[in-house]
């Protein structure tokens, strides 16, 4: 049974034995919990991904039969997959590191450095390079949103301001030449939601956070409740 707080790692490696070790010395580090899965060429990693597009984070040895790393890894960005990737490699080596940033890849690892504490430390560290980065996304997103509304407010506050206030007017004055019917009890009613539209008005103008909600679908609504 898989461990929803565990850290969820693809690890595409032709060599089962190296596989192995890496596996050991995850699972082996504490507190945190690594989950592996482990393919064997790159075919069976995209089609992993494919089916079961949950991984934290995917590590890539360069050298695979047929596609090597940087193929698979090209096929990945293709495909949109998000999730960040570590290249293994049995050396270092300047040119294959440039292409690997090139391609965005967020780190790059000699395999003699898998049975120290480097591994784990390393993928930590990116995921909390791309949960910033993520966090950061959102508050542009909620910015971008905030300023939108605030436009839209403007504009809406233009068009029915007159419309409001001459409607307020002409309440006020019937409810002074019918003070005990029934009509009153309309105009009531009339004047109360007209009190809140303002209020919900005045609300859209104070906004300083991001209160869109779920609503249908992919639709989202305004929250302008008193909670």
């Amino acid at each position: 049974m898989e461990d929803p707080r565990a850290i969820k790692v693809l690890l595409v490696e032709d060599n089962k034995d190296f596989a192995k070790l890496v596996e050991i010395f995850l699972r082996k580090h504490q507190p945190e919990q690594f989950e592996i899965t482990w393919r064997e060429n790159g075919h069976e990693a995209l089609a992993e991904v494919s089916r079961s597009p949950v991984f934290d984070v995917i590590l890539m040895d360069y050298f695979l039969p047929g596609q090597n790393g940087l193929e698979v890894t090209r096929k990945l960005q293709e495909a949109r997959v998000k999730t960040p990737v570590i290249f293994l490699t049995v050396n270092k080596d300047f040119e294959l590191a440039v292409e690997v940033m090139k391609l965005g890849v967020e780190d790059y690892l000699v395999k003699e450095e898998i049975p120290t504490p480097v591994l784990p430390k390393t993928i930590l560290s990116v995921l909390e390079r791309q949960g910033l980065r993520e966090e950061l996304t959102r508050l542009e997103i909620t910015q971008k949103r905030l300023e939108a509304i605030a436009e839209h407010v403007v504009k809406i506050t233009q068009g029915i301001r007159l419309p409001l206030d001459a409607m307020r007017l002409n309440v006020e004055s019937l409810l002074k030449h019918h003070d005990a019917d029934n009509l009153r009890t309309y105009l009531t009613i009339i004047k109360d939601n007209l009190q809140r539209i303002e209020k919900k008005i005045m609300k859209l103008k104070e906004l300083k956070t991001d209160k869109t909600i779920p609503y249908i679908r992919d639709i989202r609504m305004l929250d302008l409740s008193d909670n």
